[in-house]
């Protein structure tokens, strides 16, 4: 009888370093980390990074730190060698950047390295060529003191793991940003980023937090912050949050260190953001650089294999001490808005999002609504105005509210996209039947007759919209829903939801047919990962009626802006929508670029949650609303309308059996 031969058998060494670098090592980004950790902790005060090819073709990592002798480099690239651990005892207090003894075991497994080094004391260095695991190479060699690490061809015997690399552009707004944090966590030591040659970031090693805040971050960003100090007995944060009105659309410029860690922390981001509470609208983050140093026996750095997120023995206290110390400067600083006078004489209240125009005051607004209001906000009130003389208002601890008049001019941006799409306006088929004189008669047929027309040159499929037909608006709930009845049916309407639908429609098909030039040109600061996406991202925003060029290290100036966003009253709107787009690193066509760009356009002018909408300003939003292709969903798939019938709330109410 044959012996059946074994299923199971163990691996050979090539096999099993190569799934063990695939934990360690990424992407180039992951190069970078690994090896710049160990020039910190080899007490390096100089960092110069060079890449190529945004890193798969070609990493440089060289410092001034204590260099090896020739029998340490020899086995720093064994697995599991390393000088920061003695005892399993040491995990627990680990205060060094690595401790694995992984990364250069990991990188030479997938690359081809050369290390040269040598200790101060040491007049002869030591250069190692190492490929695939194996050494190649050892000899004498003339360096200065420190260590530099070139790799090269990454992922070249892995062309599995290599494919799924992204563009070179990408890979290095990942490098940059791995980069960024470091400096940030180290602004005692100076960092020099070179991609082709040129630089793309430079940090002086100053020690002031704050002048890395100017160079990393710029000097916009840079005096929007605000310094913050917080002890505890167990805890010590320092560093700096930003003012409310500095937010952005996403939490990548959240920027967290443990213990001089650079760390993703949904914890500290989550406490950081109700540190702010409702004084920046939801959805949206503040800017910060933060230091937590703790006991290092209370923070577990082993729970992940690039040391990239850390977990807390004592969660809850870590995140009620960061949401007190957030509270505590923001409440210190007063947070008493600005008013300052803007060109043309328009003053604006800075506090509140920057992306809406106008003057901004919160204001109730009843939820329900008589039939009849006549375009005036419903109670009487008019839109609160800021004088001059009121000098600083007082922030009102209570969810964002936007006034009437934005709502207005929100609406009206939908409306014209819709008219030049070739439809009839919505606020002719709401307006009052009134006897009209001649010459307004042959106005109005002429309009008729040029919108029948552009209508017949685009023949469209109409939705089913019997959903939305005959309503009976009831008013409108938390500024965000507006409540409509439909025979015995209730009719839930999310306005935002509804509005960006018709808006993200109509900036898919327009492009850049609607365009409209700034009469000032606006500045934008971007961060260098954003400058290093923006070089790819031009041509796409472009399509879509930005006219963006370079103005300076990273700086951009703008010329044109799509005409969606009409009367562009505050210019902090543009460096918004940009950054959204930025953040998702997609600049590829295939991967649906268009859809992208067109979202956020949309979600970005659309009427926002905590909009006072009059009941003239509700039924133009239906009506608009009624003449999208697909008006139940907005474009992220949330719905935008709900309803309940008659049975369901017969039901909730145990009205029957």
């Amino acid at each position: 009888m044959e012996e059946q031969e074994n299923k199971i058998r163990i691996l050979d060494r090539d096999t099993i370093n190569k799934i063990a670098a695939g934990e360690v090592i990424e992407r180039p980004a992951s190069v970078v980390k690994e090896l710049v950790d160990n020039s910190i902790d080899a007490g390096a005060t100089e960092i110069r990074i060079e890449v190529e090819k945004g890193g798969k073709h070609f990493i440089l990592i060289r410092d001034n730190g204590c260099g090896m002798s020739r029998a340490d480099a020899l086995l720093s690239f064994e697995k599991h060698a390393t000088s920061k651990l003695t005892q399993i005892e040491d995990l627990d207090t680990v205060s060094t950047m690595g401790f694995r003894g992984e990364a250069l075991a990991s990188i030479t497994a997938i690359a081809k390295v050369e290390i040269l080094t040598r200790p101060p004391e040491e007049l002869t260095g030591t250069k190692l060529a190492i490929q695939g695991g194996r050494v190649q190479e050892t000899s004498d060699a003339g360096t200065a003191p420190g260590t530099s690490v070139h790799v090269k061809d990454l992922f070249y015997n892995t062309p599995a793991r290599r494919k799924y690399l992204k563009s070179d552009r990408t890979e290095l707004a990942h490098i940059t940003d791995t980069v960024t944090r470091l400096a940030l966590a180290n602004p005692g030591i100076s960092f020099t980023l070179l991609s082709e040659g040129k630089p793309v970031i430079r940090s002086t090693g100053s020690s002031d937090l704050f002048k890395s805040l100017v160079n990393l971050l710029g000097p916009d960003t840079a005096r929007s912050m605000l310094p913050l100090e917080y002890r505890t007995e167990d805890f010590e944060i320092l560093g700096y949050v930003s003012k409310p009105e500095t937010n952005r659309g996403g939490s990548d410029q959240l920027y967290v260190f443990v213990n001089t860690r650079p760390v993703t922390s949904r914890a500290i981001n989550t406490a950081l953001r109700e540190g702010y509470y409702t004084k920046i609208p939801k959805g949206r983050y503040p800017v910060a650089v933060l230091a937590l140093t703790l006991n290092p026996e209370e923070v577990d750095v082993n729970v992940h294999p690039r040391k990239a997120e850390v977990r807390f023995s004592r969660e809850k206290e870590v995140g009620k001490a960061i949401i007190r110390a957030v509270e505590k400067v923001l409440s210190e600083h007063g947070l008493a808005p600005e008013v300052r006078e803007k060109e043309g004489k328009r003053l604006q209240k800075t506090f509140e999002d920057p992306r809406v125009s106008g003057k901004i005051k919160p204001q109730e607004t009843p939820a329900t609504l008589p039939e009849k209001a006549d375009g005036k906000e419903i109670g009487g009130r008019e839109e609160a105005r800021v004088s001059e003389s009121n000098g600083l208002l007082k922030e009102k601890s209570e969810a964002y509210t936007y006034p009437i008049k934005d709502t207005e001019r929100r609406l009206k941006k939908s409306e014209r996209l819709l008219d030049f799409d070739g439809r009839a306006g919505i606020r002719d088929t709401l307006k009052k039947e009134e006897p009209a004189s001649g010459k307004e008669e042959e106005k109005a047929s002429e309009k008729e007759e040029k919108a029948g027309e552009r209508q017949s040159k685009k023949p469209k499929q109409k939705a089913n919209t019997d959903l939305l037909e005959d309503l009976r608006i009831i008013g409108q709930i938390s500024k965000m829903y507006i409540l409509a009845e439909k025979g015995e049916d209730l009719v839930i309407i999310d306005q935002h939801a509804a509005h960006e639908r018709v808006l993200y429609e109509q900036v898919l098909k327009s492009k850049k047919s609607r365009v409209q030039e700034l009469i000032t040109p606006v500045m934008i600061e971007l961060t260098p990962k954003e400058r290093v996406l923006m070089e790819e991202y031009i041509p796409y925003l472009e399509e879509y009626g930005f006219g963006i060029s370079e103005f300076g290290d990273n700086t951009y100036v703008v010329t044109f802006v799509p005409e969606v966003f009409g009367r562009l009253e505050d210019t902090g709107v543009i460096h918004d929508v940009i950054s959204d787009l930025l953040a998702e690193g997609k600049v590829k066509k295939d991967t649906g670029i268009s859809e992208s760009v067109s979202k956020t356009l949309a979600c970005r002018a659309a009427i926002k949650g905590g909009a006072a909408c009059n009941l003239r300003q509700m039924e133009e939003l239906i009506e608009q609303l009624k003449t999208a292709e697909s008006p139940y969903s907005c474009p992220h798939g949330r719905p935008t309308v709900i309803t309940f019938t008659k049975g369901e709330l017969d039901r909730m109410f145990a009205r029957t059996q």
